[in-house]
């Protein structure tokens, strides 16, 4: 197989690193994204020329979830704060919440509730629509770096700086088994593939591995040097049958699933791609096109169309 992938749009308006980016209501065209500006901002694809600002904070923003049935959005800080944001009331509803400490770097939806990853390596469960604590659990003593959640098997993944992938039953938040090693600095991104069985986490180290979760002790499937330097993010085509990667070397790549064989890279020059670190990437149901965000304070949306060899 082979992949074109065309820049559609550049957005702007950010006046700092942009960090985390989350859909809307689905299927739809407008999703939101965070910044270390403080600023959290709504967007159209089909009118990138444009965003909205929904709400300011005085803080950097480092994580964002917006949860449709609540229609409330879920901001997390670089001093570990919380910031709900009610949107059905007017004017805006804001509740801000002294949490965590050292940054609030993952917010993850568990059916009603949401799950937030602390620098201080907790994780706390909280409840949507009341907007409270439920119970918070000490897992490493290190920074919890990035989380994802499998439903068929009730199941969490969460990377940490203490080199670790934790495996938690999503109910108890029980800790059902670890990944001891499984990267050799901080694991940065993780992700599940399409049905659950197989993991895909992405390192400060660089490097991509595959986890068999079904095998005894997590077999490592596959790994290799993806990219020069830290993977931010991994994030899978709506079909599943395409993933790519964002790293702080300022590229996106494109990859095959299952067989792992990189597709496309997109490169600052040659295509237009970012200047600097790629931070996030959240590929949309919405004319299933890929949105990027960067340090370069810019959003793109890619369209990749399949080409017959």
């Amino acid at each position: 197989m082979k992949l074109k992938v065309q820049k559609i749009a550049q957005l702007t308006g950010h006046q700092a690193a942009i960090f985390d980016i989350s859909a809307a209501k689905s299927p739809s065209a407008s999703f939101f994204s965070v910044a270390g500006d403080g600023w959290i901002v709504k967007w159209d694809m089909d009118h990138p020329e444009t965003g909205r600002l929904v709400a300011k904070t005085d803080t950097q923003l480092f994580s964002l979830h917006y949860f449709e049935h609540h229609n409330k959005l879920l901001a997390g800080n670089i001093d570990g704060g919380l910031h709900w944001i009610d949107l059905k009331t007017t004017p805006i509803a804001q509740k801000n919440i002294a949490h965590h400490r050292k940054g609030v770097f993952g917010i993850c939806p568990v059916r009603e509730s949401a799950i937030t990853l602390g620098g201080e390596g907790w994780l706390t469960k909280w409840d949507v629509e009341q907007m409270q604590g439920q119970e918070s659990l000490a897992l490493s003593n290190q920074s919890l770096r990035c989380i994802a959640y499998a439903p068929d098997r009730n199941e969490l993944a969460i990377g940490s700086s203490d080199h670790h992938i934790y495996m938690l039953d999503a109910s108890t938040l029980q800790v059902k088994n670890k990944i001891e090693g499984a990267h050799e600095s901080s694991v940065f991104s993780i992700c599940y593939a399409p049905g659950g069985s197989v993991l895909l986490s992405g390192g400060r180290d660089a490097r991509l591995k595959a986890w068999e979760l079904d095998q005894p002790k997590n077999q490592c499937v596959m790994e290799q040097a993806a990219h020069w330097y830290t993977i931010n993010a991994i994030a899978f085509h709506p079909a599943g049958h395409l993933f790519a990667t964002a790293s702080r070397d300022k590229t996106i790549k494109f990859w095959h699933y299952p067989s792992f064989e990189l597709l496309k890279v997109i490169e600052p020059l040659r295509d237009g791609g970012h200047v600097n670190s790629v931070n996030r990437l959240f590929w949309s149901s919405y004319k299933n096109q890929l949105i990027s965000c960067s340090d370069d304070r810019s959003l793109m949306i890619w369209d990749t169309t399949e080409v017959e060899e």
